[in-house]
């Protein structure tokens, strides 16, 4: 497999650098930066953002996405607000997890945990095509349960 090299800057020298946390992983591992607290969401608390304590430049044509870890989720309620979060190519400042707490309990983060996963990909850009009248295609304008349950 092609290996695309990423510029990474640690803002803590003492936090490992984000990794795949199997052979057949698909995003690395982010950390946090800090302890941090997360009371349960309600109509006061909101989502957090937790640093990483990394920055990254990825190459033109790439972008990054940060995605929930599934553990996290599944067991503790704990989820990205903005899922995926996006990182473009031209940001250089450090990456931060919009946390939020969907438990009926209060979260405590440990700096060093794993919180987050960054999925990088490749993306190529588009130029419009103004016409009167789109190709048809078998499914046509139907959407929002048109192929079922």
């Amino acid at each position: 497999m092609e290996k695309v090299h990423v510029y990474i800057e640690r803002i803590d020298k003492n936090l490992p650098l984000p990794f795949y946390s199997t052979e057949g992983a698909s995003a690395l591992d982010l950390f946090s930066r800090e302890d941090f607290i997360l009371p349960p969401f309600n109509e006061i608390n909101g989502g957090k953002l937790i640093p990483t304590g990394i920055k990254i430049a990825l190459p033109e044509g790439f972008l990054g996405l940060i995605l929930p870890r599934s553990g996290l989720s599944a067991r503790e309620g704990i989820t990205i607000l903005n899922t995926p979060g996006l990182i473009d190519s031209d940001y250089r400042g450090e990456i931060f997890i919009n946390l939020i707490n969907f438990s009926g309990k209060t979260f405590y983060g440990k700096r060093g945990m794993r919180i987050a996963q960054l999925l990088i990909l490749s993306f190529q850009k588009i130029e419009w095509k103004e016409v009167n009248c789109l190709p048809p295609s078998k499914r046509g304008e139907k959407g929002f349960g048109s192929t079922g349950i």
